[in-house]
């Protein structure tokens, strides 16, 4: 159905993420960039001389010309600066447009904003080495002198300038990737929730696995507080559909449910506030969301059920072999934003002194059980659960388990998220 989920601060978060993408990226356009370079070279001469006969006869390091265009100013530069234009030999004699006396390398200045992509050589007069070394700290990968070239120097000089280039820019490109990386994780620690459990005698876990290819937040989203009166409250959710307008749905339900629940709402008028939520908040009229909530009695041993077009929970007793069981499901109400002034019935639910109760979206029950196979089902998650729990799986063991298992019957990366949820009580 839609995409990833929260995750508390202590566990886990998506098991592939911003970085690793970057930096496949970048490896891919370093190859890009090596593979131009194995073609002959172009250079774009940029300077007012009418002869042309400032650069010599050139030729690559296979002994193949390098081509040379001239260009006799910037506004001509321009138009000759096309994409298989390696490298850029300036004259800094050259005046340059629209500035005053002051600045001996405004001519280098524009050219590197026409140009900020290509490599580029200053040429400058001899003796002059200050004003050549200056233009390499403005931006320049190398100078020479005008009046002491030589074909072997001013081919050697190129393929330097033109590596040197590609080399700051793959570097620039990869920094820019971990920063990217950086904020993605910051963004994602701030967008999910951290369940506010304190004082209760209950152990949480979650987990999540986004579907959305390079996904950071997606419309699956889960949340569990404690209120004053010692009632425990957990959800977990899913938004329809998988791009960013979901994704940020899915915050602001998260959001809305605990200030809500923190307020006192349960039942029936909590899930209509939150219908109203969605339909002021949704990109569509088409856009609805499933959801699952428990209100966990404070002795522990009861819950308040409600679910609106969401899969029942499992319940997991405790002994010799923990037996798993689904929840009721027959008071199921419609998802929010599909019916106007909806009803959702709250189901009381027996728990015992001990349990486990497992919240999940569709993910983890819509992945195949082969490669074109049939779904895995509720009942397959059910035999699957109990085969692990006889495994002697708990907690984050048995979610990271479960998740990882429903991937490998499916034979490839499911199509949809996956978001689970764990409660323990252990008298």
């Amino acid at each position: 159905m839609p995409v990833p989920v929260p995750r508390q601060r202590a566990v886990p978060a998506a098991e592939c993420g911003p970085a690793q993408v970057s930096a496949v990226a970048l490896t891919e356009e370093a190859h890009r960039d090596t593979a131009a370079l194995g073609a002959a070279l172009t250079v774009l001469l940029v300077e007012d001389d009418p002869s042309g006969a400032l650069v010599p006869e050139l030729r690559d390091s296979a002994g193949r010309p390098i081509r040379v265009r001239t260009a006799r100013n910037l506004t001509e530069a321009g138009r000759l600066l096309t994409p298989d234009v390696h490298c850029i030999l300036l004259d800094l004699a050259l005046p340059a447009a629209g500035t005053g006396d002051g600045d001996e390398l405004a001519v280098l200045r524009q050219v590197l904003e026409l140009a900020p992509r290509h490599a580029v050589i200053a040429l400058t007069a001899s003796g002059d080495a200050e004003r050549g070394a200056e233009a390499v700290r403005v931006g320049a990968q190398d100078y020479l002198f005008r009046d002491e070239l030589d074909s072997r120097l001013l081919s050697r000089a190129i393929r330097y300038a033109v590596e040197r280039k590609r080399s700051d820019s793959a570097e620039r490109r990869l920094a820019e990737g971990r920063l990217r990386a950086q904020e993605n994780r910051r963004l994602e620690r701030g967008l999910l929730p951290t369940p506010l459990l304190e004082g209760a005698a209950l152990r949480f876990a979650a987990r999540y696995r986004p579907g959305r290819s390079r996904a950071l937040l997606g419309g699956d989203f889960y949340d569990a507080v404690r209120t004053p009166d010692g009632t425990v409250h957990a959800m977990i959710g899913d938004v329809c559909g998988h791009g960013p307008d979901e994704a940020a749905l899915g915050v602001e339900l998260r959001i809305a449910w605990r200030a809500l629940t923190l307020a006192g709402l349960c039942g029936d008028e909590l899930l209509g506030t939150l219908q109203q939520v969605l339909e002021h908040e949704r990109s569509d009229e088409e856009i609805f969301a499933t959801l699952c909530t428990v209100d966990i009695a404070p002795d522990g041993r009861r819950a308040g059920l409600c679910l609106a077009g969401h899969p029942a929970p499992l319940l997991i007793r405790p002994g010799a072999t923990p037996v798993p069981r689904l929840l009721p499901f027959d008071n199921n109400g419609p998802a929010l934003g599909l019916l106007p002034g909806a009803r959702w019935p709250r189901t009381q639910v027996e728990l015992g002194a001990e349990w486990s109760l497992m919240l999940y979206t569709d993910g983890l029950i819509e992945g195949r059980t082969s490669p074109g196979g049939p779904r895995l089902g509720q009942d397959g998650m059910v035999d699957m659960i109990h085969r692990q729990l006889s495994e002697g799986l708990r907690g984050e063991e048995l979610l990271r388990a479960a998740v990882s298992e429903v991937r490998h019957l499916n034979g490839d990366e499911l199509t949809d998220d996956v978001a689970v949820v764990l409660l323990d009580r252990v008298a």
